[in-house]
């Protein structure tokens, strides 16, 4: 029996709904709430274009790149720069992670500049190729190699000695 296209998109969003609201934690800079937009705003415009979804090779990919340029397109508005007051509220941590390092790594990522912060989670939180960054951000490899390049080296003076004491422990 064939699966309708419905079936077939919620059982899609269900396996990646997890990793794109993980990768839009990481862009916003911790705002849950901006996070959440952007996963259901991602999701709208792939079940827009499910009926065609057999064109791409990789839809989870494919959803990863509609995110980010979601993110970039909302940095571009002029209310973008408003921010919640509300302090982010205590999780539980998974086994062998420290609360305090990772608030530490977000508040870092907050500061670096939009398509900065979007090359960084792409290459490293979410693992994907110089290529596969240089496309969902529509540029060259060899911009988003300089971006990086640019990028880790803010990170770094953001991070100074503060990963330091993280590490003694």
């Amino acid at each position: 029996m064939r699966k309708s296209r419905v079936e077939d998109f919620r059982e899609f969003a269900a396996s990646c709904a997890g990793q794109l609201y993980r990768s839009a934690a990481l862009l916003t800079g911790g705002d849950v709430h901006l996070a959440e937009d952007l996963v259901q705003e991602t999701l709208g415009r792939m079940y827009m274009l499910w009926g065609r979804v057999h064109r791409i090779d990789n839809p989870a990919a494919y959803a990863q790149t509609v995110l980010v340029r979601a993110f970039l397109t909302h940095r571009r508005r002029r209310s973008a720069g408003e921010r919640p007051l509300a302090e982010v509220p205590d999780r539980v941590s998974a086994a062998g992670t420290d609360p305090a390092l990772r608030m530490t790594l977000i508040d870092a990522l907050d500061k670096l500049a939009p398509k900065d912060r979007a090359v960084v989670v792409l290459r490293y939180w979410e693992d994907c190729s110089i290529e596969q960054t240089a496309e969902a951000l529509r540029t060259s490899p060899a911009a988003v190699r300089t971006r990086c390049v640019r990028a880790l080296a803010r990170l770094r003076t953001l991070l100074g000695g503060s990963l330091a004491e993280f590490a003694t422990h």
